[in-house]
């Protein structure tokens, strides 16, 4: 028991005359041999930057130990094939800098110099970092091939949760939490292969934002009450957003903006976006398919005139309609698709049902509709019934045909 209240004593003291960083535990730890790799424990070195400065070039494992540790200036990483490790949310950083400053940096040395040079293989796990409404980034990442990000949680940050430059080659940011961050809980700027998954975001301005890219897999993610919008693509191609749930944003649920092509949107949840469902405002030869809109008050899917050869088959767009009854009352508006300006458009296999208004509304500068085999039943709630089921106006080249419409939906 005394043993254990020294302990506490000591680490206590560190806390309050290291600024948040803990003193020695024990013998400082002895120099790494040349060429060999090592495990590094944290808590034997007089801060946390000394003990990520004492990784050798040939990488190694930081051990980070429970405790509170306050920054004054960014911690900086600038080894590759290392992993730092914390003991879960008892392992919290805390940014108190108020000039914008990330509370952790990973790069190479020179990077600020050499723009383009990469290290490789740094893994992230089980550990916090918060920050405040002046600080910059939980985490900036540069220039680092095969990231991996695991069991984070990052919070209150001034900038972005997390934000990778330039991480080219396969980052993977899995199981972690993002949540009230200033920006976006996740910025992406020029990744490839990248994977998202299992993750939770919170009340950040945006959950996912994904520029100039290639290859996103985001799967099996949980975005719930954003500020603004839920994911945001730009300039990337060949991309899928699959399985994830996305409820509650302000703005619009998934954007595809400045030159997107070949990104298939499938299985999400789209629940109550105030802003919108899916946004194609720049986006060229993709498939919005089987997802679930439900009560998207704003344009369910919106195709606008810089986008085409979009096909959108076997979602369900719907209120909350369940077995006679609408389980939120009057606070229950649903709607569709809305096209404008948009060319070779496959809408198939759809079901549109409690609408505020058409199911499919086009304007006259579309071209080449089709809207087959869909089911459209209790639409134009906002108006008593009195819409017709699908509006093309004078979009040329266009078929509608072989829809089953509830008899009264058709006016």
């Amino acid at each position: 028991m005394r043993n254990n209240m020294v302990f506490l004593g000591l680490a206590l003291a560190g806390l309050l005359l290291g600024g948040g960083y803990f003193l020695h535990r024990g013998p400082a730890q002895p120099p790494a041999e040349a060429g060999k790799s090592q495990i590094i424990d944290a808590a034997r070195f007089p801060d946390l930057q000394a003990a990520f400065d004492a990784v050798p070039d040939s990488g190694g494992l930081v051990k980070l130990p429970p405790g509170i540790f306050k920054l004054k200036k960014p911690l900086l990483l600038a080894r590759e094939d290392v992993r730092i490790e914390g003991s879960g949310t008892a392992t919290h950083l805390i940014n108190e800098n108020e000039e914008g400053q990330p509370a952790l940096i990973i790069r190479a040395k020179d990077s600020p110099t050499k723009k383009r040079t990469r290290i490789w293989r740094v893994q992230l796990a089980d550990f916090r970092i918060s920050g405040n409404p002046k600080s910059g980034d939980g985490l900036r990442v540069e220039g680092v091939n095969e990231l991996y990000i695991s069991g984070l949680a990052i919070d209150h940050n001034g900038g972005h949760g997390i934000n990778l430059i330039d991480c080219y080659e396969d980052p993977r940011i899995s199981d972690s939490i993002l949540t009230y961050n200033r920006l976006a809980g996740l910025n992406i700027v020029g990744g490839h292969d990248i994977v998202v998954n299992a993750n939770q975001f919170e009340e950040n301005q945006d959950a996912v934002r994904c520029i100039d890219s290639f290859n996103l897999c985001m799967n099996g993610n949980n975005l719930d009450d954003h500020l603004r919008h839920g994911v945001v693509v730009e300039n990337t191609y060949g991309s899928v957003i699959a399985g994830n749930m996305i409820e509650e944003c302000q703005g619009t649920a998934i954007i595809l903006d400045r030159d997107c092509y070949g990104i298939t949107i499938s299985a999400n949840v789209i629940a109550h976006n105030f802003g919108g469902g899916v946004a194609l405002l720049d986006a060229w030869g993709c498939a919005v398919s089987a997802n679930t809109f439900t009560i998207v008050a704003e344009r369910g899917v919106f195709v606008g005139p810089n986008s085409g050869r979009i096909t959108i088959t076997g979602n369900s767009f719907s209120n909350s309609y369940i077995g006679g009854k609408l389980r939120r009352g009057q606070k229950d508006e649903a709607t569709g698709i809305i096209l404008e300006g948009a060319s070779d458009i496959a809408i198939t296999g759809n079901g549109f049902t409690g609408l505020t208004h058409h199911a499919v509304h086009a304007d006259d500068r579309c071209r080449r509709i089709v809207v087959v085999g869909n089911v459209m039943a209790d639409l134009g709630t906002a108006v008593g019934g009195k819409v017709s089921a699908v509006e093309l106006g004078k979009a040329a080249e266009s078929i509608l045909k072989n829809n089953a419409i509830e008899e009264k939906a058709q006016k």
